[in-house]
């Protein structure tokens, strides 16, 4: 019974190791330099690859400020993406950083490590050249050559400057233009305003009513006849008393009216007239031809007589009548 066990423990950690490995061979690392030669001062650039299965976790090395203390790591790039086009679970990822140094030598990188499912994985080791800039030494040595003088005259100015000075031009030339102008246009004459009489409320009813009349519109729609003739007296009753009257019954107008300056008389007047427009377009009432007229005729005297009349100002101290002093 515990050889069984042993035995199943084995193979168990058999089957994990040969996991591990395949997934370790599955997971590739490698680290070049674009220049393994570059001048003291010049920069180059250090990509760290990785080829892998897409589903594979690896992590890439965190590199300080230098490596190996002569090497200075000037800016590190977005890492690329690029997948294998004959195999779509394999993808290729690479970093990239711009590296420097200040001091000649030859420097070796050690393999920079990456953390994965199947363990730690190393890149090969970089090398790097660093070469001194050569100085002929057969040559004498100089001073340093002391700054040139350069004139720099108004055309110097100008041709830098152009472009504010025709602006410059432009605006001080509209401004003389509109000062020429406004110096120079013709003085407006002084427009007498004409302000025409307002026409009386009941001289506009009236002239509406007489038109009505001339159109003859009973002989062909009593109903429209009538509709047009009360519209007249409602309009008029609202100016001439405010009131309201546009949608609003006979009754109601009635009763608006009665605190109104109206006689018994013309109040019979108009409410004779406004009921037989209610017949007509409501009961579908048909008038004889004699009470169509005689409804034209009470909207006419109902207008002139409860017309507004004007009172005469009074004559003031010092005032005379047709010239008469």
């Amino acid at each position: 019974m515990k050889r069984q066990f042993f035995n199943y423990i084995l193979l168990l950690f058999l089957f994990a190791c040969a996991t591990l490995n395949t997934n370790a061979q599955s997971i590739q690392v490698e680290a070049k330099l674009q220049d393994y030669t570059i001048k003291i001062g010049d920069q180059t650039k250090l990509f760290l690859v990785v080829h892998k299965g897409i589903k594979d976790q690896v992590n890439f090395p965190k590199l300080a400020d230098t490596i190996t203390g002569k090497i200075q790591v000037v800016s590190a790039n977005k890492a690329d993406t690029a997948f294998d086009q004959n195999d779509k679970t394999k993808e290729t990822i690479t970093q990239s950083y711009t590296i420097t140094s200040f001091d000649a030598g030859a420097y070796t990188m050690p393999p920079f490590e990456f953390g994965s499912t199947a363990g730690v994985i190393k890149t090969n080791e970089l090398s790097l050249q660093v070469q001194t800039v050569k100085v002929d030494t057969t040559k004498a040595i100089y001073d340093i050559k002391q700054p040139l003088v350069v004139t720099y005259g108004f055309l110097d100015w100008l041709r830098d400057n152009w472009i504010w000075v025709l602006i410059g031009l432009i605006i001080i030339g509209l401004i003389v233009g509109v000062i020429y102008y406004l110096w120079k246009r013709p003085k407006g004459q002084p427009i007498l305003q004409i302000t025409k009489p307002s026409v009386p409320i009941h001289i506009i009813a009236i002239n509406k009513l007489q038109e009505l009349r001339g159109k003859k519109l009973w002989q062909q729609d009593v109903k429209q006849y009538h509709s047009e003739l009360t519209d007249i007296i409602r309009e008029y009753l609202e100016k001439r008393y405010n009131v309201k009257t546009q949608e609003t019954t006979t009754d109601e107008i009635l009763w608006a009216l009665k605190q109104r300056d109206i006689t018994d008389e013309y109040r019979n007047i108009l409410q004779r007239l406004l009921v037989m427009a209610d017949l007509v377009k409501f009961a579908k009432e048909k008038p004889t031809p004699a009470d169509n007229e005689r409804s034209m005729d009470d909207a006419i005297e109902f207008v002139l007589k409860t017309q507004v009349v004007d009172t005469p100002k009074p004559i003031t101290d010092g005032g005379s009548i047709d010239g008469a002093v």
